[in-house]
């Protein structure tokens, strides 16, 4: 089953080894020959992972060049501002740890040992985290506390090359003024998971003048949408239905205030099998 697609031009000049090497590590191999059209080679090498070539030119059209729209910049050593630190929270700062970032969080509800084994420097301030943070990635649970957490003043705190990451639930930050900040450049960018009004659309909604900005990435909710999460859901699921239905205390996973607050059949994940009976 091939995985990649490579294309090669120059098809005269023989290549066996090249060709018979590429399509042993699962490469759709496609050949064009001396001569083709700036038309032909653009659609080959659209979905291509490869492109090889000698004598055909590539133009502008089918290359990018490093002109400043394509400018990137490294993680290491800038600065992530979690707003959340629980469980999604933690493994954000590990991978953010593995690019060199320095991680900083404002979650008031978790302990500063968590914050610690997870790598976080503990911030008792969401302002001095904004001023501070390179990325700032929402990691909170939607409650009355945080219901527009994230709203004019605390978007004009962050740094005008800052980027907000929303992966938790949309109302924790007020949409319109994230989406004026954005048409005004008042930040560098937002990448969007959630929305308070979902599904998103092109047009009719709200946030729909997201659709044409380049400094935005937009996904339909579907960041946790994984073969192996929806087997750990069904897994879960299952054996908490076991707990109801054998008469046992039911385990609890989450942080969630809410979920917390329970005082009777229930177990909690972190209290060493100590049941609330």
């Amino acid at each position: 089953m091939t995985t990649f697609k490579a294309v090669r031009t120059d098809r005269e000049l023989e290549c066996p080894d090249i060709d018979a090497g590429l399509r042993a590590l699962g490469c759709e191999l496609v050949l064009l020959g001396e001569g083709v059209s700036e038309d032909a080679l653009i659609a080959a090498v659209g979905d291509a992972d490869l492109l090889l070539m000698c004598y055909t030119p590539v133009t502008a059209r089918a290359w990018a060049w490093p002109t400043p729209q394509w400018l990137g910049l490294d993680l290491a050593s800038r600065t992530l501002g979690l707003v959340g630190v629980g469980r999604i929270g933690s493994s954000m700062a590990r991978m953010a740890a593995g690019f060199r970032m320095r991680v900083v969080g404002y979650s008031p509800h978790t302990p500063a040992d968590e914050l610690a084994r997870a790598g976080v420097e503990r911030v008792t301030d969401l302002a001095a985290l904004l001023g501070a943070s390179d990325v700032v990635s929402i990691h909170a649970t939607l409650n009355d506390e945080t219901r527009g957490l994230i709203g004019a003043r605390e978007l004009g705190l962050m740094k005008r090359s800052a980027f907000l990451i929303n992966a938790a639930r949309g109302a924790i930050v007020d949409e319109a003024v994230l989406v004026t900040a954005l048409l005004e450049k008042r930040i560098a960018g937002a990448a969007l998971d959630v929305y308070s009004e979902e599904p998103l659309t092109r047009t009719g909604h709200p946030l729909s003048p997201l659709f044409g900005m380049e400094n935005v990435l937009l996904f339909p909710h579907l960041t946790f949408y994984t073969a192996e999460a929806m087997r750990r859901l069904t897994d879960d699921t299952l054996a908490r239905c076991r707990e109801i239905l054998q008469g046992r205390p039911v385990l609890v996973k989450s942080h969630d205030p809410r979920l917390r607050a329970q005082r009777s059949g229930v177990v909690f994940a972190d209290s060493s099998g100590t049941n609330c009976d």
